[in-house]
């Protein structure tokens, strides 16, 4: 079952570099300098309390987290795999921590 879970995680990965890359340019995602700095000045939640968020909804395996910009202001995107096996994308409002979407 663990096997099956990690090629599961990996096989998503892989498969989904390409579109992810490019929704990253269409929602115009912070790159890892960007991101340390929106953090460290308190502007945003830390991805810990966006993930708790995320959890109550999809309990699973967080896969991929960005912090992107949305029309509403910033927002984690986070892929999750849920314990059935399915893959979500949630978006969790960065200021507040609250879910704003997904499935």
């Amino acid at each position: 079952m663990r096997f099956a879970r990690r090629f599961a995680i990996a096989a998503l990965i892989i498969l989904s570099v390409a579109p992810v890359r490019a929704a990253e340019l269409a929602h115009g995602c912070l790159d890892q300098k960007e991101r340390r700095a929106e953090i460290e000045s308190g502007r945003v939640v830390r991805l810990a309390t966006a993930l708790r968020a995320a959890r109550s909804k999809v309990p699973g395996t967080l896969v991929r987290a960005r912090l992107c910009r949305s029309n509403d202001g910033l927002v984690y995107v986070l892929t999750v795999l849920a314990r059935d096996g399915k893959v979500a994308r949630l978006t969790v409002d960065a200021v507040k921590g609250s879910l704003v979407g997904g499935l």
